[in-house]
């Protein structure tokens, strides 16, 4: 249960970074309820990929706030490849503005992937896409801004089953992952992510590992981390 809201004495400056409208749609509108129900005022802008968002949080820097963000995870990578996904904005939110809250929706299910999501953003709140709906929005967004964590059932389900796990991939992981999706060889890998050729092989032994890759071949790895939400 939600507790009633604190007395807001400035606006909420919101950030939501999603890359389907009727998702944005779907936000401000639970923003307006919440605003004329319980006398909050959002201000509210609007990123669809990593390179927007990114300069949503550059331009936050002047002013430097952002309260609350829709964050979702599998968006667009920026121009130069540096934020690859919601992840990537979640951890630079998280570090430029250490008191903003983040509401996580994804349509990612993986009990693994969820896992790292929580461990690397540590969002205040993780909802599933696919049972998202305006109550539990409504209720998230309320609980969120008087600092009470919120997740949705089936999150704290698949949560609950790994909590134990230690499945988790770093930022080298994923870059590495996203450039061999990209074609990029492995004797490349080292211009891009300045490691040395051991030193991704090491990595690319324990992805094999953690993935459970008996073939052992990068297009089956690829295969097995895109299954898990990692790409």
């Amino acid at each position: 249960m939600s507790r009633e809201p604190k007395t807001m004495t400035k606006p909420f400056r919101t950030l939501i970074i999603e890359d389907h409208q009727l998702i944005i749609d779907g936000y401000k509108k639970a923003l307006e309820h919440v605003s004329f129900k319980n006398n909050i005022l959002f201000t509210t802008n609007v990123a669809k990929n990593c390179e927007q968002a990114n300069d949503e949080i550059e331009h936050a820097l002047d002013t430097k706030v952002i309260d609350l963000v829709f964050l979702d995870i599998s968006l667009p990578p920026s121009e130069n490849k540096k934020l690859l996904s919601g992840d990537d904005l979640g951890i630079k939110l998280k570090r430029l503005f250490p008191n903003v809250k983040i509401i996580v929706s994804t349509h990612l299910s993986d009990n693994y992937r969820l896992v790292n999501i929580l461990k690397n953003i540590k969002p205040d709140s993780l909802l599933l896409k696919s049972e998202l709906d305006f109550q539990s929005l409504t209720e998230g967004i309320l609980n969120v801004i008087n600092d009470i964590p919120f997740y949705s059932k089936p999150v704290l389900k698949l949560v609950r089953q790994h909590v134990s796990n230690d499945f988790n991939l770093d930022d080298i992981d994923r870059k590495m992952l996203y450039h061999l999706s990209l074609g990029t060889k492995t004797k490349e890998l080292p211009d891009i992510i300045h490691l040395s050729i051991a030193g991704i092989e090491r990595r690319k032994r324990r992805l094999n590992q953690i993935f459970n890759n008996k073939k052992k071949t990068d297009k089956a790895l690829l295969i097995l981390a895109k299954e898990n939400g990692f790409l």
